[in-house]
């Protein structure tokens, strides 16, 4: 440990551990595996695959084909292995790193791997944007400010009106106000328009929730090219393998897939909320996302509950102004049958 700098020693790992159960509504995964019909085009793009050849430097392929889909400047695109990566790369460019509480926890985590100063802002009641205290901490900046937007892990969305002015502080700060868009699909929202009109503003996205490709680890930043250029040079070069490659541009070619998954799930999620708010004792929140944030009793009595049954959620209990919440991913109804039955079996009340 002598060889490594000496704030790593004491740094604890990402928080999560797997499990195995049946029913998996742990991770906010989609619970739908990737059409067959492009599966097969998957595999035709593999067999044809030079595997002894590296892919493109910067996976200029997939950029150019996700730049004309979504209208953005291809120098304006990063891709890396996971949305994960850009987040680390983010917190290493940044001069600090400004946040709220609670929030996805890869932001502190990459932050404090980084050495990188790291600030957090509490949500306000019932989860809201602490907008005075975010604009107060960019007059102390610049740095790198995340937004999850819908928020995760409340899975509450923030008013366009207050993000508009943390964009407009960014400009007039340097700040660099990056919006975590992971969940977007799910709410109807879109701060393209923001962000082509402000180069204070990036968009991070991923292909693991509603593209249903989690396994498949691939992300993106929309950003300024000036902003694109540095980050850039935080992903290793040909950092996209080029099996992950073939699976994006199959999926680029038909991406309408996603809006019938969207639909189902949103239907789903609110299917969900509505049986929960007969719960006698779980209070479950509004949600723009894929999965629902809960809150029980005893957080730890819940899961190991649900976990009988055959269920895995995610404990959330150890995050401040999370006391007793788990956090359930929306599956397919079958499974979400099952877990409206666990849920009030536990609760010793039958569910209509």
């Amino acid at each position: 440990m002598k060889a490594f700098k000496p704030h790593l020693g004491g740094l604890p790992s990402y928080p999560y551990q797997g499990v195995e159960a049946p029913i998996k509504l742990d991770q906010n995964e989609s619970p739908y595996d990737l059409p067959a019909e492009l599966k097969a085009r998957v595999v035709a793009r593999l067999a044809a695959l030079s595997y002894n050849r590296y892919p493109h430097l910067h996976a200029e392929d997939v950029r150019e084909r996700l730049s004309a889909w979504l209208g953005w400047p291809m120098e304006g695109l990063v891709l890396s292995p996971g949305s994960n990566l850009l987040i680390q790369a983010l917190a290493q460019a940044a001069a600090v790193v400004l946040d709220t509480a609670p929030s996805f926890p890869h932001y502190a985590f990459s932050a404090r791997i980084a050495a990188t100063p790291y600030r957090a802002v509490p949500l306000g009641e019932g989860f809201a944007l602490p907008l005075e205290g975010l604009l107060r901490a960019m007059d102390e900046g610049p740095g790198v400010l995340f937004l999850a937007n819908p928020h995760a892990p409340t899975g509450r969305l923030f008013a366009p009106g207050e993000v508009a002015q943390l964009a407009e502080r960014a400009r007039e700060t340097g700040w660099l106000l990056v919006i975590d868009e992971a969940y977007h699909q799910f709410s109807g929202t879109d701060h393209t328009e923001l962000a082509r009109a402000n180069p204070q503003v990036a968009l991070l996205r991923t292909f693991s929730k509603a593209f249903g490709l989690g396994g498949i680890r691939a992300g993106y930043l929309m950003a300024s090219p000036e902003v694109a250029r540095v980050l850039q040079n935080f992903i290793p070069p040909f950092g996209l393998p080029a099996h992950t490659a073939q699976v994006l541009l199959a999926v680029l070619e038909a991406p309408e897939y996603v809006e019938g998954v969207v639909r189902s799930l949103v239907a789903e999620r609110e299917r969900l909320y509505e049986a929960l708010q007969a719960h006698p004792t779980w209070r479950a929140y509004p949600s723009q996302t894929n999965f629902l944030l809960i809150r029980t009793p005893d957080a730890a009595s819940a899961y190991q509950g649900l976990l009988r049954w055959g269920i895995l959620v995610r404990r959330q209990d150890q995050y401040p102004g999370l006391e007793g919440c788990i956090r359930v991913s929306v599956g397919i109804p079958e499974e979400n049958d099952r877990f409206l039955q666990a849920a009030f079996a536990l609760a010793e009340v039958p569910h209509a």
